[in-house]
């Protein structure tokens, strides 16, 4: 595999076209719906709100690249099992390409190379945090780790859901192979008779892979471009002090600045649509708007990170709801922590190391050490 920066084209000049849904119905469990030649679109269920994840077949050959898998569980695998005797004609899957390792994407990675004796394909960012997720939910969670919830305003009873949840993540894995083929920014892939780039992001997750192929004029964007919804971008609790929003607002910059606007996007979540660089500068505007509130929001008093959530999201967060908590607080850290590296927020611990947010100039918090 070669870099192809070339092959994705450029934003050009003009409007960005609206955002459209080509098609009227979505694949039920074990189908599969072609959109484009030699590329199918499959449903797998998920055991969460967010009740499914997009995942993609792609004509290679004799069989089939699969481009993200579903979480392992006995629904995803019956789905997957019918769609082997039905829309996928019993060929076999030739290779499994994942395009980050959230459980949802990864989760069936492993059972299906086990299964066709074929190779994972990821980038090394992405492989190494998956065994690292899944080594680290073998343990208990570690204190140092705790301490980030702690900081942020959590108390004792909603840290115990948070060791339950955390504890039962890697059983929606399953183990992935003990090597994998790497991917990078700028690949370019031959799969069947079409040639897939590769173009990273950043910001969901560490090295986010993004295929593109500029003869279909498609893009599969996992979750790092979605109709309708904005991905989760979240400080995570091993790396407290990042700043993935600002990584986030690059990669749009840079899909924006690199990607046509012609692509038909086929998202993780959602439908397909058309209108990229449209739906790009809404994900942009509304991560600034979510700031600007943000700001706003500490300017009546000194808040911790759990009391920032009415500010950033509609719906309330029920404290009693492990994973909801988490991406809640993970993503609330993210936008301090933007607001803290640009200069305009500053983060006080009161005496029990409980961090208190403020304003760059505001009184400090009554209970804020010095």
């Amino acid at each position: 595999m070669q870099p192809d920066r070339d092959l994705a084209g450029g934003a050009g000049a003009q409007a960005p076209r609206p955002i459209e849904h080509p098609f009227a119905d979505v694949p039920p469990t074990g189908r599969a719906i072609e959109v484009a030649p030699g590329v199918l679109w499959i449903r797998m269920p998920l055991p969460y709100t967010l009740d499914h994840v997009n995942v993609w077949a792609l004509a290679d050959g004799a069989g089939w690249t699969v481009v993200d898998c579903g979480v392992h569980d006995a629904p995803t695998r019956a789905a997957w099992e019918t769609l082997f005797e039905g829309d996928l004609a019993g060929r076999p899957v030739t290779r499994v390409i994942v395009t980050h390792h959230h459980a949802d994407h990864v989760g069936s990675a492993g059972w299906l190379a086990a299964r066709f004796g074929c190779e994972l394909w990821m980038t090394r960012n992405e492989y190494l945090q998956c065994q690292a997720s899944l080594a680290a939910h073998l343990r208990p969670m570690p204190e140092a780790q705790l301490d980030f919830y702690r900081r942020a305003g959590w108390r004792e009873p909603q840290l115990a859901v948070c060791r339950e949840r955390m504890a039962g993540f890697a059983d929606r894995i399953a183990p992935p192979p003990d090597r994998y083929r790497r991917i990078r920014d700028g690949d370019g892939i031959a799969i069947g008779a079409h040639r897939w780039q590769v173009v990273v992001g950043h910001g969901h997750s560490p090295e986010h892979a993004c295929l593109v192929n500029a003869e279909l004029k498609l893009l599969i964007s996992g979750d790092q471009v979605l109709p309708r919804i904005s991905s989760n971008v979240s400080v995570v609790p091993w790396e407290p002090l990042g700043d993935p929003l600002a990584e986030w607002n690059e990669s749009l910059a840079l899909f924006r600045d690199t990607l046509d606007d012609d692509l038909l996007v086929l998202p993780s979540h959602k439908t397909c649509f058309t209108g990229l660089h449209r739906r790009l500068r809404e994900l942009d505007e509304e991560q600034a708007t979510a700031q600007r509130q943000l700001l706003d929001f500490l300017q009546r008093g000194p808040c911790r990170t759990i009391d920032v959530f009415p500010a950033l999201f509609k719906r309330p967060i029920d404290a009693a709801d492990g994973l909801l908590m988490i991406l809640a607080t993970g993503e609330s850290q993210a936008f301090l922590n933007r607001l803290c590296n640009a200069g305009t927020v500053r983060a006080e611990p009161d005496g029990a190391g409980v961090l208190w947010y403020r304003p760059t100039g505001a009184d400090p918090h009554p209970d804020a050490t010095a």
